[in-house]
C-alpha cells in the first residue's frame, strides 16, 4: 500500500490542457495507454501508441458515446484489489487486466450551463461513465492513482520520478479526496441546476460546492483557520477578480471587499461614478460625482475617520487622479472594473495596497442563493435584489418631496439596502452624510448617524452639521416616532421607510407636525 508502480493507465478528458506532455512523459516510462474517442486521437495525433478501451471490452462506444466505459474489464481493472487472492483469480478467470492510474476530467458542464445552453444540450453534457470511474478509482487509492485536475499532472510526474514509476500513498490519498470532492461538486451543479430549470426553490435536498482559490494566513481572527472557495466563476466579482499588487488578502478583506463591490454594483456607471467606501463589511462613505475623484473625495468626507484602513470599490475604471487621492490616506483594498496603467503606477509605490480589477461589475438583478451556516443546518435564501423606482413610492405626508429631495431618498435607500440593520442613513446631494449600522435600536441608528454628521462638519471646518437639509432612509419601518424625530432634529427634511408598522398613522403624524416629506417603499431591506 506504500508504493505503487504505473504500468496501465486510462486516459479520458474534455479538457486536454497539458495532456500530451502528460501522457507523453508516463509512456516514457513504459506505461500502456488506454484512451476513448477525442481523447484517443489526441494521443495517436501526437504520436503515442494508445489501445482504445473498445478493444479491451469488446464493445465499442455506442448511444452516442453514453456507453463507453461501464463495463467489468474496465471497473474490474480499477475495482480489484491486488493483494486479495479471490479478486486476482477473477482478474484472471475474466481476463481483467488492472489499471493503475485513472486520468478523467468531466464533461463540461457547468461551462454549457453558463453559456446559457438549452436543456436537453445540458442534458447530454452530464457525464455518466466518468464520475462512476472516478468513484471506483478513489475508493481503491490503496492501488490506484486517481487524476482529475490537470493542476496534479507535475505532482504526479515528479513523484514518479523519484519512485522509479511508483506513486506512494499519501500522494494517492490526496488525488482520491480531490477525486470525490470532483465528482460532489459535479453533482451539485447538475442538481442545483435541475431544481433551477424546475423552479424547486426548496428541494428536498440541496448541495453546494466550490473550488479552492487560496487558504489564508488566519480566519476572522488569528486563531481560525480559513480557506477561500470559488462557487460562481462567471460573476465579476471578488472571487473572480485579478489582484494586480499588495500582500495576500485576509479573509477580512475578502468579505469587506464583496460587501464593498456589491454596492457600487447598485449604481450604473452609464449614470456616473460611484465611490462606496467599507469598514467592517459597513458603508462609511458613499458618493456620486462629477468624476470619479469626486466621488471618491465625498464618499471620504462623510467620516474621515472610519475611511483610514477602509476598501475602496468604484462603478467605473480607475484613473491616475482618483488613485492619487486615494493613496494620500491608507487603504486595505481598492477594487474597479478596471484601472488605467498610470493608476496602476501610483498605487505600484504603495506595497501593501491590493488592487484588484473584475472586467465588469455584478449584475445586482442576478438572484444566487445565499446561505448562512447555523448549528447544524444552512439558511438558504434568494440574494436581495429589491429595487424601487420613483414610481414604486407612496407618498403618505402633507408635503411631497422635492425633486432634489426625491433623488436623494432613491440614492440613499440603495445604499441601505447594504448597512447592517437596523440602518439608517442620512444623504445629501448624492452622498451620504451619516451613517448608522447595526444598533439593536433604531433610534440609536439615528442619533449615531446624526453624530457623525455633526463630527464631520466640525472637522471639514462647516458651521452647522451636515445633515441640515439631507434624507434619511430607514432599511425597516419606524415602530415608534422616536427615530423620525431623532432625524428631524439631526436636520433631516424627508424620510424614506419601508411603512407598515401597528403605529404609521403616528409615525406621519409627526412627520407632518415637523414638516417632513415622507415616502413608503413597501419593501423592507434587513440585512443582518
Amino acid at each position: 500500500m506504500t508504493l505503487v508502480p504505473v504500468r496501465r493507465a486510462l486516459l479520458s478528458v474534455s479538457d486536454k490542457t497539458g495532456l500530451v506532455d502528460f501522457a507523453t512523459a508516463l509512456a516514457g516510462r513504459g506505461v500502456e495507454l488506454l484512451s476513448t474517442g477525442g481523447t484517443a486521437r489526441t494521443l495517436r495525433d501526437a504520436g503515442l501508441t494508445v489501445i482504445d478501451v473498445a478493444e479491451v471490452t469488446g464493445f465499442p462506444e455506442m448511444m452516442d458515446g453514453r456507453v463507453k466505459t461501464l463495463h467489468p474489464k474496465v471497473h474490474g481493472g480499477l475495482l480489484a484489489l491486488r493483494d486479495n487472492p479471490e479478486h486476482v483469480a477473477a482478474m484472471e478467470e475474466h481476463g481483467i487486466g488492472g489499471i493503475d492510474m485513472l486520468v478523467v476530467n468531466l464533461y463540461p458542464f457547468e461551462e454549457t450551463v453558463a453559456k446559457g445552453a438549452d436543456y436537453d444540450t445540458c442534458i447530454e453534457n452530464i457525464d455518466i461513465g466518468g464520475p462512476a470511474m472516478i468513484r471506483a478509482a478513489a475508493k481503491n487509492h490503496a492501488h490506484v492513482a486517481v487524476v482529475v485536475d490537470t493542476e496534479d499532472y507535475a505532482a504526479i510526474l515528479s513523484e514518479m520520478g523519484e519512485n522509479d514509476g511508483a506513486l506512494g500513498y499519501a500522494l494517492r490519498q490526496r488525488l482520491a479526496q480531490a477525486a470525490y470532492a470532483r465528482t460532489a461538486a459535479y453533482d451539485a451543479a447538475v442538481s442545483n441546476w435541475m431544481a433551477g430549470a424546475t423552479n424547486a426553490f426548496a428541494p428536498r435536498r440541496r448541495a453546494f460546492a466550490g473550488t479552492l482559490s487560496s487558504t489564508l494566513r488566519y480566519g476572522e481572527n488569528p486563531h481560525q483557520k480559513a480557506a477561500f472557495y470559488v462557487e460562481d466563476a462567471s460573476r465579476p466579482g471578488v472571487a473572480t477578480a485579478v489582484q494586480h499588487q499588495g500582500k495576500e488578502l485576509s479573509y477580512n478583506n475578502i468579505n469587506d471587499t464583496d460587501a464593498a463591490f456589491e454596492l457600487v454594483a447598485e449604481f450604473n456607471p452609464q449614470d456616473g461614478p460611484v465611490c462606496a467606501i467599507i469598514k467592517h463589511a459597513n458603508p462609511c462613505g458613499v458618493a456620486r460625482g462629477k468624476t470619479l475623484t469626486d466621488a471618491y473625495m465625498r464618499a471620504f468626507d462623510c467620516d474621515r475617520t472610519s475611511a483610514f484602513g477602509g476598501i475602496v470599490a468604484l462603478n467605473q475604471t480607475l484613473d491616475a487622479a482618483t488613485a492619487e487621492k486615494i493613496v494620500e490616506i491608507f487603504t486595505e483594498v481598492v477594487i474597479a472594473p478596471e484601472a488605467t496603467d498610470e493608476a496602476k503606477a501610483i498605487f505600484a509605490a504603495k506595497k501593501n495596497l491590493r488592487l484588484l480589477t473584475t472586467g465588469g461589475l455584478p449584475n445586482p438583478g442576478h438572484t444566487p442563493l445565499t446561505v448562512r451556516q447555523v448549528s447544524g443546518g444552512l439558511l438558504v435564501q434568494d440574494k436581495d435584489t429589491g429595487r424601487i423606482d420613483e414610481e414604486d413610492l407612496k407618498p403618505v405626508t402633507k408635503r411631497r418631496p422635492s425633486a432634489a429631495e426625491m433623488s436623494d431618498m432613491v440614492f440613499a435607500w440603495s445604499v441601505a439596502k447594504h448597512v447592517k440593520s437596523n440602518a439608517i442613513v442620512y444623504v445629501r446631494d448624492g452622498a451620504t452624510v451619516g451613517i448608522g449600522a447595526g444598533q439593536m435600536s433604531r433610534v440609536d441608528s439615528s442619533t449615531i448617524a446624526a453624530l457623525k454628521a455633526e463630527r464631520m462638519a466640525r472637522d471639514c471646518g462647516l458651521p452647522e452639521s451636515l445633515a441640515k437639509g439631507s434624507v434619511v432612509a430607514s432599511d425597516a419601518f419606524f415602530p415608534f416616532p422616536d427615530g423620525l424625530l431623532a432625524a428631524a432634529a439631526a436636520g433631516a427634511t424627508a424620510v424614506i421607510q419601508p411603512g407598515g408598522s401597528m403605529r404609521d398613522a403616528e409615525v406621519i403624524e409627526a412627520a407632518d407636525e415637523a414638516g417632513l416629506a415622507m415616502l413608503f417603499t413597501g419593501m423592507r431591506h434587513f440585512r443582518h
